[in-house]
């Protein structure tokens, strides 16, 4: 199939698939990215800061698995999530399966997607925060982004630094809140 002087290769789609999966692979090898199973893995901790205008440079380690699309909205300790849009669909999927008779499944949803925002990551890699999300998280300049599995979080870094982001203890009382989990 030729369209305007390009030529086209037709490939089967299981072909397509396995070197759609590889390259993720590579690419999240490079970015020290992982994915347990069919889980996207986000770590690492990142100082940053915000411009003038309220945007902010992703760190490069993110935005491989983040691509040029991504939510972000508020979280829940005074911080804010981007989700790769992959994960913000099975967020919404789950969202969407809570019965709207609860009140309290009600709240979440709003919460969630009422402070959402669609944004795309620019050329150099930036993506602009509004300031009603900036208040919420009391960012003014500094700040801090950590990669927590499926999402990144973004704190200010007086906030994370303070204590109210629980980086405060002891790995020993970790240890002993995980024991409830199973950890």
């Amino acid at each position: 199939m030729e369209e305007s002087g390009v030529k086209w290769l037709s490939y089967p789609n299981f072909l397509l698939n396995f070197l759609e999966k590889w390259r993720k692979v590579v690419y999240s090898k490079d970015a020290k990215l992982r994915k347990v199973g069919t889980r996207l893995v986000l770590m690492g901790e990142f100082q940053n800061s915000i411009d003038a205008k309220g945007r902010m440079i992703v760190p490069a380690k993110f935005r491989d698995e983040l691509g040029y699309k991504c939510v972000l909205t508020k979280g829940l300790d005074q911080c804010l999530y981007i989700y790769p849009m992959n994960e913000w669909e099975k967020l919404k999927e789950k969202l969407a399966t809570l019965p709207m008779s609860d009140s309290e499944a009600r709240k979440f949803v709003r919460y969630m997607y009422g402070n959402a925002q669609e944004c795309e990551i620019d050329k150099q890699g930036r993506i602009s925060i509004v300031p009603a999300l900036r208040e919420y998280a009391g960012i003014e300049k500094e700040l801090v982004t950590v990669g927590i599995l499926d999402k990144v979080e973004i704190w200010s870094k007086q906030i994370y630094e303070s204590g109210d982001s629980g980086m405060d203890q002891k790995p020993s009382q970790f240890a002993d809140q995980m024991k409830a989990y199973g950890i």
